[in-house]
């Protein structure tokens, strides 16, 4: 089942993945990083489709998808 895996050392929180995520299947972490933002985290399990479209919006690359 295809995941994503989001590196919170280096997510800022800009929220593109989240506004990208075709499956809505991406949210905000109500919790802050060791970066100091909140990070994106996957929402709903079995809802990524694989389609990296989060990985290539992302300007930190802090996002990996596992297919």
């Amino acid at each position: 089942m295809p995941r994503i895996e989001v590196d919170e050392t280096l997510c800022k929180g800009c929220e593109l993945c989240k506004m990208t995520c075709p499956k809505q299947c991406i949210e905000m972490s109500d919790k802050f990083g060791k970066s100091g933002y909140f990070p994106a985290k996957l929402a709903k399990e079995d809802c990524c489709i694989g389609c990296k479209m989060c990985y290539q919006v992302c300007p930190d690359v802090a996002i990996t998808v596992y297919k």
